[in-house]
């Protein structure tokens, strides 16, 4: 007897008591699990060969057991099995034309023997066995059942090595079985991928050195709103509770919606029919966040909730529920430096008032404008509501519908301290005002300072301004995406329609009260290396409070996005023999506004002394070494600085040149012809060639502004068409190993903040604006991707991918001057007019490992790297350009994973070298995010079939996020202490 495992499962059967043990072993009617089994299609790719290996090779591709003795097989060639087909398909195929049959077990063992199939089953179809109890089965087979994480990975490589695209891929079938908090932490540790943090979260995904300016992210193949002002997709709003799987396109074909340069991000929702697990799935727990410990009257746990159900109504009628819950207190520290005063304005080199030259050496030097401390008590609560129902009443006719609903409300505290407001820039020019010197602040008596790269990066500077600011940030965010599918499928055709709907909303405000003191000295240095310092003469809470600034109101600021979306695809198979097995083609609409206004006010300062009983000062253990930072109650202060009702919303008044709205309307078609036939080297060739036109409509309506108080209202509209031929092949030279071959020309539209009409100016010296461009055309760039993979057992990959784009019309902000009311100002906006290639490599290896004797056996690995490199540059800084946003030249991922009788666990480790990126909603303040390495540990143990738990801790090693400015890293530009977060919770099933 012959007991053929795919490789990975490591037991054996004594031969002598096989026949017995089979018995035994072909248990009762084959369950959900076997039917699961027998519907997932596969790639096949095996030509003539003896039997006994033909089905090893079935066994291998399709994760199945096959018993068969050596009699059955022997002298026995199969025929040559090439394209997609269920296990159950390929088992027919394999055995046309023989006596012999073969029965599946329900745990998808497949026995082949002689004869006719027993009367109560059928060839090809899971067939019942003889009654056998689940321990009899288990004890004769003694399998190795793949759970959990592991059986992620492997269904994760099943999608990826079936796929006619480069794609990665992640598989959650099993709810909460992915070890992440969020979708984002998930898509981090893909190869080629990073993710910006936001708040101590992973939030915007970065591909292949793009930004995520050029990843276009949808859910169920649908592309949804967004509450940032551009097109950006956060992804960590997505529970991994309520994600069935993510698929990271990094090839383009004819049929995926246009607009992801770097990748298209798919999230897949449950299919409740197709769903194979509990009922019912709960899981609740703590979360504490330590960044925010040293923060007075401050709590840092907060939890994480979520519940899902799935019922099975009768045989075609299904539905799925989700609910989730969290509140998040991840209280951090965030140190900033203001940027760098390289104004013109300032008298020149070598004049008489050395204000813009500091060491007198005939050279300009560049002096900041100042930096502030923050230490923010963050409250954030997310509640996210998903549903699905799925009718199938026939195999040729199934109607899908999906939504997602989540809702998140921010309230942060911050205690911040700004320094050098007023003279750090260097500003002072002899005026009286200024204390007596005339050659800057730099050159004051007993000032010293330090040059690196002309300009300032440590300093000893008298009487500079430091002011204590008590602040208070909301934002309340909410999504709504939905979609209806329907799906008819005939013998040759297949049509399916799709309707969608997306809304996303944001309302945001932030009140500050300001008070001002002046030290004797201060001292600052934040050189590369360094962590940034500052220190004052005096301490905090003895420098004079008196509350002589005007105080700050921002918003409330609006953004509301609203996408509405259609599509109709045809499918015809074309069947035979032919090398062309079928076309597909379709429409799609959509109709998306996004529009943006804003409020602001400045309650005047009274003047009044604040009580020092009203402050607390404190110092944070972690991050920029500062002195102590002072704390309120912002209303109590407020009315005190202000007066009564300061910061009523009747107060402000509108920001007209923050006022804008821009609709898009986009037509696509395409149409895409699939081929397989035989290829090189003996290899099966699949693949399709087509080509997506998209045109493209815009409308942008916006303010301008003229002179100091003039505004105008306009509007402008845009128009382009794009012809975007694509084609993609695989090459399955059998034994899992794969070539895939993919070119395509690829367009991301603008981000929709960048086309407003908007213009706003600055009416004092150094006169400077900031408008948008409605004329903006859609990056682009054409496309070549190659990748080969050896799938070596089941759960094992080593892959090796190269890729190379040819960008044109990159978008980025330049200066450029204009006239206005006769004065001339430097206006930023953004523009056309990058080009340039983009390529890179990355090699993947994951595997168990097998080779490793007893417990060690239980281990596996997890890897990544992916070297990039371009030409491509921003457009600023102009005599230094910084990289494209989002190239890092080096990525790289490590887990070291173990799994045995229900106890998981997984230390990750993520690296990425410097990138440029944009922090914040403003897309022309370009900063370079210094070396990340994190490490992350997360373990579960399932205590029985009902109940488990999960602990994990994410950022072991308090990893810093360090930014600096102007392409130097002597420039600081952020630097912020997350802290660790850790995570304990309870998973109920039934």
């Amino acid at each position: 007897m012959t007991v053929y495992r795919p490789r990975g499962h490591r037991h054996g059967l004594c031969a002598g008591a096989a026949s017995a043990i089979l018995l035994a072993a072909l248990a009762t009617a084959a369950p959900a699990q076997a039917q699961a089994a027998v519907a997932q299609t596969y790639e096949f790719n095996i030509p003539v060969k003896d039997l006994d290996q033909a089905l090893k090779a079935f066994g291998d591709r399709s994760n199945t057991q096959v018993l068969f003795t050596k009699a059955v097989v022997q002298g026995r060639k199969s025929p040559a099995l090439r394209g997609r087909y269920t296990s159950a398909q390929a088992l027919d195929l394999l055995l046309k034309g023989s006596d012999l049959n073969y029965q599946r077990t329900a745990s998808n063992v497949v026995l082949i023997r002689e004869g006719a199939p027993p009367a109560s089953s059928m060839a090809g179809s899971a067939a019942e066995a003889p009654a056998s109890t689940p321990a009899q089965e288990s004890a004769a087979l003694d399998e190795v059942v793949v759970t959990g994480v592991r059986k992620s990975l492997r269904e994760a490589l099943d999608v990826k090595r079936g796929s006619d695209k480069v794609v990665e891929a992640i598989s959650a079938k099993d709810i909460g079985v992915l070890p992440d908090v969020t979708i984002a932490e998930s898509i981090a540790r893909l190869p080629g991928v990073n993710a910006t943090r936001d708040r101590g979260n992973d939030s915007q995904a970065v591909v292949r050195g793009l930004g995520a300016r050029l990843v276009l992210g949808t859910i169920n193949g649908r592309e949804v709103a967004s509450s940032e002002p551009d097109r950006n997709v956060r992804w960590e709003i997505y529970p991994s509770e309520v994600v069935s799987g993510v698929q990271v396109y990094k090839s383009q074909s004819a049929d995926l919606i246009a607009g992801g340069v770097a990748a298209t991000i798919n999230i897949s929702t449950i299919d409740p029919l197709d769903y194979r697990g509990p009922e019912f799935v709960l899981r609740a727990g703590p979360v504490f966040y330590d960044g925010g410990k040293d923060i007075p009257n401050y709590s840092t746990t907060g939890y994480r909730g979520s519940g899902s159900w799935v019922r099975k109504l009768n045989d075609d009628l299904a539905v799925v529920l989700g609910v989730t819950a969290q509140r998040q207190k991840n209280g951090y520290g965030s140190f900033t430096g203001w940027g760098y005063n390289d104004s013109n304005a300032r008298p020149p080199a070598g004049a008489s008032d050395y204000s813009s030259d500091v060491n007198h050496d005939g050279k300009v030097d560049y002096t900041p404008w100042g930096a502030q401390m923050s230490a923010s008590r963050i409250d954030q609560k997310r509640t996210g509501i998903s549903g699905g129902l799925q009718y199938k009443p026939s195999q040729n006719f199934e109607l899908k519908a999906d939504a997602l609903y989540s809702k998140i409300k921010i309230t942060e505290v911050q205690d911040q301290t700004v320094w050098g407001a007023n003279n750090w820039g260097n500003w002072n020019t002899g005026a009286a005002s200024n204390i007596g010197w005339n050659d800057g602040v730099y050159n004051a008596p007993g000032a010293s300072y330090t040059l690196i790269n002309n300009a300032v990066v440590a300093a000893r500077l008298p009487f500079s301004s430091v002011q204590t600011v008590l602040a208070k940030y909301t934002e309340d965010k909410d999504l709504f995406a939905g979609g209806l599918n329907g799906k008819w499928t005939g013998d040759q055709w297949t049509v399916t329609g799709d309707v969608s709907y997306s809304k996303a909303k944001r309302k945001n405000t932030w009140k500050a009260v300001r008070f001002e003191a002046w030290p004797a000295w201060t001292t600052f240095d934040w050189r590369a290396g360094v962590t940034p310092t500052i220190t004052t003469s005096e301490e905090s809470i003895k420098l004079s409070q008196t509350a002589d600034l005007a105080g700050s109101h921002d918003g409330p600021e609006r953004l509301n996005d609203e996408l509405k979306a259609a599509a109709l695809d045809f499918a015809r198979d074309f069947g035979g023999d032919s090398v062309f097995k079928g076309v597909q083609f379709g429409v799609r609409a959509s109709d998306r506004t996004k529009d943006h206004t804003r409020f602001t006010f400045a309650p005047s300062a009274t003047g009044a002394t604040i009580p020092t009983s009203l402050l607390t000062a404190y110092k944070l253990s972690d991050g920029a070494n500062v002195p102590a930072l002072l704390t309120a109650d912002i209303d109590k202060v407020a009315a005190v600085a202000y007066g009564a009702n300061a910061f009523a919303l009747s107060n402000a008044t509108e920001d007209l040149a923050s006022r804008w709205a821009v609709n898009e309307k986009v037509y696509e078609g395409f149409a895409k012809l699939n081929f397989a036939g035989d290829g090189v080297g003996g290899s099966w060739v699949t693949g399709n060639i087509g080509a997506r036109l998209v045109h493209t409509e815009t409308s942008s309506d916006g303010q301008q502004q003229d002179t100091a108080s003039a505004f105008k209202a306009v509007t402008v509209d845009n128009d382009y068409t794009d012809f975007l031929p694509s084609a993609n092949a695989k090459l399955d030279f059998g034994d899992g190993k794969l070539i895939r071959l993919g070119l395509a020309k690829v367009i991301a539209r603008p981000p929709l903040d960048e086309l407003r009409a908007s213009r706003t100016l600055a009416n004092w010296a150094p006169w400077t604006g900031s408008a948008g461009n409605p004329k903006l055309k859609p990056f682009e760039a054409i496309q070549f991707d190659a990748s080969a993979e050896y799938y070596f057992r089941p759960e094992a990959l080593v892959a090796l991918s190269y890729y190379y784009k040819d960008v044109d019309s990159y978008i980025g902000w330049k200066q450029t001057p204009a006239t206005f009311g006769g004065q001339t100002y430097t206006v930023a906006s953004p523009a056309n007019g990058g080009s340039g290639h983009i390529q890179g490599v990355e090699l993947t290896f994951q595997t168990p490992f097998f080779f490793l004797p007893g417990p060690l056996s239980k281990f596996g690995i997890y890897s990544n790297y992916a070297y990039v490199d371009s030409n491509l540059k921003e457009f600023s800084p102009a005599n230094n350009p910084l990289r494209m946003t989002g190239l890092a030249k080096n990525t790289a991922t490590v887990d070291l994973w173990y799994s045995n009788n229900g106890f998981e666990a997984r230390l990750g480790w993520k690296y990425h070298s410097p990138m440029t990126v944009i922090y914040g909603w403003n897309g022309a303040d370009l900063q370079t995010l210094e070396t990340e390495k994190t490490l992350d540990f997360s373990s579960s143990y399932q205590i029985n079939d009902k109940i488990g738990v999960r602990f994990q801790v994410n950022n072991l090693t308090n990893e810093a996020l360090r930014m600096y400015r102007d392409n130097d890293p002597n420039r600081i530009g952020r630097y912020d202490s997350y802290g660790r977060r850790y995570l304990v919770d309870v998973t109920l099933k039934f």
